[in-house]
Parts: structure tokens; sequence; C-alpha cells
């Protein structure tokens, strides 16, 4: 199916009401497509999604990906005519992503991991959808010390029986399986291996670092560095990810796993006094204990994403932060009661 040409793309986003995701659908139906949205609301909110629910090209599903669904028997999708024009382009970004709560979604996890692959692989199958998958920078495993750089070559390891294996390994074992529908089935699979992202939409009071040095700014508490106030890591404004990813959707078959991320290495610490200094804020930063799922991740090599992608992270990090502090001012009550 995918070989025939639709006027407008029927596009499966799932994760797709959460903090990436959310942005994705959006960008899709602006640039004029079809857009069924999945998701649970594990860790994610319908508030990311409220504004494109009155689209008529935009449909939402409530499903777990974790258990098996067919997508011909939602009346709701009856103007997609899928059992037509099937399905052209899946973005697979469902999976639990929490930094306080990770132990609350282990086993949803394990199973997005495998379980959650194994059903939207099913259905880019079923269709020959391209089917992308949202990877992570932790496939690389911990950042070395004299070089925190990593190219998409490098082969990472990880811990297979530390607490947080269930993501880090999950990731890798993901990734080993999308390669293998490619290569058994014939399927056009892209992997894309996103490092740290920030912006609007983001969950708060879950130990994502910016958008809780926004909170706390702007109710002029203290902004919390966890270890020893000495973290380190790269940041990159969610539409610039955003872009990636469509343009990965374009790129040639054979294209293989690409970094999508910042080269910049920030130190925590200064990030949190950015964020004081734009909100006028008279916080005090201070440093508390490590988080286990909160560490210092490789930095990506992106000459690849440049090179074959014609593609390069655009927003500046004092851009980006105002426009994500505008959202939460905008939004903080709602934000903090619900």
């Amino acid at each position: 199916m995918s070989e025939l040409s639709f006027e407008k793309k029927n596009i499966l986003v799932t994760g797709g009401a959460g903090f990436i995701g959310s942005h994705l659908c959006e960008t899709l139906l602006r640039d004029g497509h079809r857009v069924i949205c999945v998701d649970n609301f594990a860790t994610s909110h319908v508030r990311n999604i409220d504004n494109l629910l009155p689209n008529p090209n935009f449909q939402f599903l409530r499903l777990d990906t974790n258990l098996p669904f067919n997508l011909e028997t939602f009346s709701e999708l009856s103007a997609f005519k899928i059992p037509f024009q099937g399905i052209q382009e899946i973005y697979h970004l469902a999976c639990p992503t929490s930094i306080k709560n990770f132990d609350q979604f282990k086993i949803q996890t394990l199973l997005s991991n495998s379980f959650g692959n194994y059903h939207v692989l099913e259905i880019a199958r079923k269709y020959r959808s391209t089917a992308l998958f949202a990877s992570s920078s932790v496939v690389y495993g911990e950042r070395k010390k004299g070089d925190p750089y990593v190219v998409e070559t490098d082969i990472g390891s990880s811990d297979t029986l530390s607490p947080r294996a269930n993501y880090d390994e999950g990731k890798r074992f993901s990734e080993t399986m999308f390669e293998t529908y490619a290569q058994v089935h014939g399927l056009e699979t892209k992997i894309a291996r996103i490092f740290r992202t920030y912006g609007p939409r983001m969950p708060l009071f879950d130990g994502h670092l910016i958008p809780d040095f926004i909170l706390n700014a702007l109710d002029n508490k203290d902004l919390l560095i966890y270890g020893n106030g000495e973290l380190r890591s790269s940041l990159m404004y969610v539409t610039d990810v955003v872009d990636a990813l469509l343009r990965l959707m374009r790129a040639p078959k054979t294209i293989g796993p690409v970094n999508i991320g910042s080269d910049e290495d920030l130190l925590m610490s200064d990030v949190a006094k950015k964020v004081i200094q734009l909100t006028g804020s008279s916080s005090k930063i201070v440093t508390g204990q490590d988080l286990l799922f909160l560490s210092e991740l490789p930095l990506p090599r992106i000459i690849k994403a440049k090179e074959e992608l014609g593609w390069l992270p655009l927003v500046r990090l004092e851009d980006g932060l105002k426009k994500t502090i505008e959202y939460i001012k905008a939004n903080k009550l709602l934000l903090t009661n619900s």
C-alpha cells in the first residue's frame, strides 16, 4: 500500500498525547495529513492534544499499544478509509517515561519495549507502512570520561540487571525488533536516537529539570540540582526534534540510526542561573541526592544528521527557555492543579 500515492497520508502516532508526540501530531496536521493519535495517558495528558481534537483530520484513540488492536474496527476512523488507503507512516513514540515515578511503570515499560513494538510492527507489516522508532541516547550506555561524544556506529552497553534496564536495555532490544522486521519482512524502518529534549508540555514535578526549574523560579523557590551540582547534559528544544523526525521519515531506506540532539555540553547549574535571570526570580540553587533515571548521558555527534538529513538544532537555549517559561506561566494554575 505504501507504493500508492495519496493526497493526504494516513499517519499513526503512538504516544501522540505525550510531550514530543503532541508537537509531532500538530506539525503533521499543519502539513495536511490525517493523524491517528494513540495514547493511554500513563505519563501523558489530554490537555496536550485539546487543541487538536476539533480537527476533522485528527482522531484520538485511547489505547494501550501493549495490547493488540485493529484500526479497522474503530467506527470513528471511517473517514480515514483505512481498508482502502491503509496507513502510510507510523511514528512509534509510545513508552512510559517518568523520572520520579520510574518504578511505578517498570512492567509497562518492559512490555512497551517488546509487545508494544510487536503490535505496532504488525500494523506496519499489514499496511506496508514506513515505521519510525523513537529510540534514545541510553542505547549508548553511560557517558565516558575523556570523550563524552558518541556516533551512530558506536556500540553501547548497559547492565541488563540494573534497576533501569527495562528502559535502557529495552530501547536497545526495540531497535533490534525494528531492524529484524526490516530484514525479514522488507519493511522500511527508521531509528531516531533522541537525546535530552525540553519545551512546553513536559510533565511537572517529575524530576525533569527545565520545567521544574521554571515552576520553582516563578514561585521564588529553591532550584534543585541533583547530585553534587556538577550535572551536565545537552538540551534540545522540542520543535527541533520534530523537524528531525519528519526529515528522517523522508530519508532513504538505508540511512540507519541517526542521532538527534544538541552537541553542546551544558552545566545544569548554568541553565538554572539562566532560568532565574529570565524569570526575574529571587530563587537560590541547591543540590540534592541523585535520581536513578537522571544521569549524565553521552553527547551526540550530529554529523550524520547534518549531512544526510540537512538538519541541525536551530532554537537557541535562551529562546527555547523563554518559550517554555511563557507556556508554564500561561498554564501554571492548570498544570499545578491537575
